[in-house]
């Protein structure tokens, strides 16, 4: 028989708890460890139902199991002092005459940290179907998307059948819908959509590889433009509990064969100077720190072998590295790298990562594919902000992230960073960012002149904040130039912007109508671009799906024109053949771009300037990870500065990841000793 219990709520009132707060003897004290005022009136009459609210925030519902009899106490008695001190583990046992058989566990807070409400979890059920508020781990994560990965007949079958139902809409639940004669229809909108060509992909010696379904493999290709491996090492790293992929002389020869493969798409690798095992205590062990600036001096770059999937351990790695020592790391994962099959494969994409950070280009396409980029007069930049998550300290701060091309080639990025005031989407500190990289396109780039045109992809901001980036955002942008470009150019209007606000966080699906219609995974083609029916009828947006989805169903990209300069002025009077309109130009130029992510050897779903600069915010985290990933939003350290009322004084802080994330710089010199 279901029992209900009083809400703990009623005994601890704010007036109580000003009073006479709860006594917590530890963290994660159990039910006798933690104890309440109980009011001088509180009897035994009256039964009280309690809503248990719960989850990480204090959301959600729990239910007691268990029956008793309570009386909430009234603020004048809590005020007079008229009362005693009581255990949860003694309430529960004189008020619902209940023993509580795990007083050892730790006790739920179903309130907050203002208004807290103690319950045994032996006397809670958590009600199924809540939304999870906190942050997931890695398992959680990985059985999310199990449960949530369909394939798009399947989704579309669900939508169709069950989607009215399930969100209440149909005429025969529905009374408000049924009192207007309104009636949803349950089927999918048809809208009419193409598949762009997708554009030739260039390697060294003008090889080209086939990017038919979205993808290719570089057998028998080189790397456009290599870089080169002259002093480089490996670092094994083993962890208690964990088991090392390779004994000395395996892992020498796994290094030797990586040698070789790196050889085969085109970069130049001297033998690496002896490797090491380093024998790590926890992911903080200081050992870490010693071992990077003994690499930094002596090393470009060093490779490490984890032992396993360990995110506080890479977050820590590449936080020292980058920030305090200023070395390359790449990171394998050991059991990984350890498996005969499939072996080549993955050296060739950590292979990837290698030739990006020597500052050499994996892949290009072909001139005619990229428009008035190819002109060499174009820079494209992408403008992103990450925000603290569900798990973060109060007072960790937003992340805002720039990175910009160099050359027509866009093979590399570089990439810079500022802190920002919490949950603020706008960009505080534009100009400085821009300006940084105007001069990196004329040192990097070797340019003699700044960019003519500026082609900018902003992620990250929803439709209520388009306003934002052209009162707010542009004109910022604008002062940079001002501030950098001679008085000549400016009085030209140079340079021209063009801002394209992508959107990934949206609910809309396309699925093919017919089975030519779809790709190897049942969803539609690549390059699928639809700009009909479901976008702003007097406005300048477009999906596009320019990736083949490894699994489910796949979400396109939406991309908004809230400001152009460049286009319609550059094809004002004159249309390149291939096209019917200027919007078909950017179309176009968004799909091959989307070609052009280093890191991988296929088309990705975001466009790559915003792709860069997700990734750069990403980084951001692991440096700031005791704010942005806490066990509790109190146990975080908090931000030097000033407290206001907004939070903190912001501090800007530039964290030029340049030799991090996805170009190359120079780094100290040292002598053999590693």
């Amino acid at each position: 028989m279901e029992r209900q219990f009083g809400t703990l709520n009623n005994l601890t009132t704010s007036l109580a708890i000003e009073t006479h707060p709860p006594r917590v003897r530890q963290h994660g004290a159990g039910a006798k460890d933690v104890e309440f005022w109980l009011d001088g009136e509180a009897g035994s009459s009256g039964a009280l139902k309690v809503e248990a609210k719960g989850g990480a925030k204090g959301k959600g519902k729990g239910k007691g199991k268990g029956k008793g009899k309570g009386k909430a106490r009234s603020e004048s008695s809590a005020a007079s002092g008229s009362g005693k001190y009581i255990s949860v583990f003694d309430f529960f046992r004189t008020t619902y005459n209940r023993v509580l058989q795990h007083p050892e566990l730790p006790l739920i807070n179903c309130g907050n940290r203002e208004n807290p409400m103690y319950l045994p979890a032996e006397v809670c059920i958590v009600f199924p179907g809540q939304p999870a508020k906190s942050k997931l781990d890695g398992s959680q994560t990985q059985q999310m998307i199990r449960h949530a990965v369909r394939k798009p007949w399947e989704n579309a079958a669900s939508i169709v059948g069950e989607g009215i139902q399930t969100v209440g809409l149909d005429e025969n639940s529905n009374v408000l819908l049924r009192s207007f004669g309104l009636k949803i229809t349950p089927g999918l909108i048809k809208v009419p959509g193409r598949i762009l060509a997708g554009p030739k992909v260039i390697y060294k010696g003008n090889k080209t590889a086939d990017p038919r379904f979205g993808s290719w493999n570089m057998i028998n290709i080189k790397f456009n433009t290599a870089g080169s491996l002259s002093r480089w090492s490996y670092l094994m790293i083993s962890l208690p509990r964990a088991r090392d992929s390779f004994d000395q002389q395996s892992l020498g020869a796994v290094m030797n064969e990586f040698r070789q493969a790196l050889g085969k798409i085109g970069v130049n690798t001297a033998p690496p100077l002896p490797g090491q095992r380093l024998q790590l205590q926890h992911s903080d062990d200081p050992a870490i720190g010693s071992t990077l600036q003994r690499a930094a001096g002596a090393l470009d770059p060093l490779f490490i072998i984890l032992p396993e999937t360990n995110i506080p351990l890479y977050k820590r790695i590449k936080t020292l590295a980058d920030k305090d020592y200023g070395i390359h790391t790449i990171c394998s994962v050991g059991p990984k790298l350890a498996k005969d099959r499939g072996r080549d494969q993955y050296m060739a994409n950590v292979a990837l990562k290698f030739n990006l950070k020597l500052g050499g280009i994996n892949q290009i396409v072909e001139n005619k594919n990229l428009g008035i980029v190819d002109q060499n007069k174009t820079m494209v930049v992408g403008i992103d902000v990450t925000h603290p998550s569900p798990g973060s300290s109060s007072n960790a701060p937003s992340v805002s992230a720039m990175v910009a091309s160099i050359d027509k080639f866009l093979g590399q990025w570089p990439a810079t960073l500022r802190i920002q005031r919490a949950r603020q989407e706008n960009v505080d500190d534009l100009a400085e960012m821009l300006k940084s990289h105007l001069n990196l396109w004329k040192t990097k780039g070797k340019h003699t002149t700044f960019p003519e045109n500026i082609l900018i992809y902003r992620d990250g901001v929803s439709k209520s904040q388009y306003d934002m980036v052209l009162s707010q955002e542009l004109p910022q942008l604008r002062r940079a130039c001002e501030q950098v470009y001679p008085a000549a150019d400016t009085k030209k209007r140079f340079p021209l912007f063009t801002i394209i606000i992508c959107g990934k966080r949206h609910k809309t699906r396309f699925y093919p109508t017919t089975e030519q219609g779809c790709d190897r995974s049942g969803n539609t083609k690549p390059g699928t671009v639809v700009d009909r029916r479901v976008t702003e009828a007097r406005n300048w947006d477009f999906f596009l799906q320019a990736h083949a989805a490894l699994q489910g169903t796949a979400r396109p990209c939406h991309y908004y024109i809230v400001h152009d300069e460049i286009f319609r002025q550059i094809y004002a009077k004159v249309i390149p053949p291939s096209f019917h309109n200027v919007a078909d130009v950017i179309k176009d130029l968004t799909h091959n771009i989307c070609y052009l992510f280093g890191r991988a050897t296929k088309a990705v779903s975001l466009c790559p300037p915003a792709y860069y600069a997700d990734l750069a915010c990403e980084r951001a985290r692991c440096y700031l990870a005791s704010l942005f990933d806490t066990p509790s939003p109190s146990a975080a350290p908090s931000m030097t500065g000033t407290s206001t009322a907004g939070g903190y004084d912001v501090l800007y802080l530039e964290l030029d990841i340049v030799k991090a994330l996805i170009a190359s710089v120079p780094l100290r010199k040292g002598n053999d000793e590693f």
